[in-house]
């Protein structure tokens, strides 16, 4: 079957990697992960990926017990290397070249983030893994995708979450919440709907990339979301 993304931005919360864990990194969710990323990989689709560190360390809760934003969100920078570099080791244990690059520079373990270089990679069929967020404090990682996505000339941004697209409540806590299968973006900030933050969707808009949300947990869908299949919620201009 075609595809129809042929290069895609995938965004993954901190909170996906710990798996069955309250925190820290989740080997065995990791290791399915890296095999679906393999499967996706064998389709020729060139894959960017940009995750959290929430699992690790949250810097939001930091600052409530009074830590100083800007460190705090500096060592939630550092949780995204980690994060990155146990995903890595998972794709090259099954064969994929990977590449990890970081908006903070520590050349004895990752290359610095050069968009020129990265976009090389994905050229030459790495998977490349694009941590550290932005590198400033005050931007959120999903800033930090959807920056990213632009930079490389993605297809589409893809964020997997633990539910099935975005919802008019949480479907957790509220049964009765309704699934979007389209929204715009401006339908998106003006519901406020936590699809991303503000700046992230806002930056989508601007750059007119689209974003699919889905649940990373359901084998098969990233597959299908880059086949054409409908799966999850498109967020795009309308």
């Amino acid at each position: 079957m075609e595809l129809k993304f042929r290069r895609i931005l995938l965004k993954l919360s901190g909170e996906i990697l710990a798996g069955d864990e309250e925190w820290g990194i989740g080997l065995q969710r990791i290791q399915a992960l890296a095999e679906e990323l393999r499967d996706l990989h064998r389709r020729g689709v060139q894959i960017g990926l940009v995750v959290g560190g929430g699992n690790i360390f949250r810097g939001a809760k930091g600052i409530v017990q009074g830590l100083d934003r800007v460190t705090g969100d500096h060592m939630g920078m550092l949780a995204t290397v980690i994060n990155s570099l146990a995903l890595q080791d998972a794709l090259e244990k099954l064969g994929v070249e990977t590449r990890v690059m970081t908006a903070i520079r520590m050349d004895q373990v990752a290359e610095p983030f050069i968009r020129r270089r990265a976009v090389r990679h994905l050229e030459k069929g790495r998977i490349v893994i694009m941590a550290a967020g932005t590198g400033n404090p005050y931007f959120t990682t999903d800033t930090a995708g959807v920056l990213r996505a632009v930079e490389i000339g993605a297809d589409v941004i893809l964020k997997g979450t633990k539910v099935d697209g975005v919802y008019d409540a949480d479907p957790m806590t509220t049964p009765s919440a309704s699934r979007f299968t389209d929204l715009t973006y401006v339908e998106v900030l003006r519901r406020d709907l936590k699809v991303m933050d503000a700046a992230a969707v806002s930056l989508s808009r601007e750059n007119d990339m689209p974003i699919i949300v889905f649940d990373i947990n359901r084998r098969g869908d990233l597959l299908r979301i880059v086949e054409g299949q409908k799966v999850g919620t498109l967020v795009d201009k309308g």
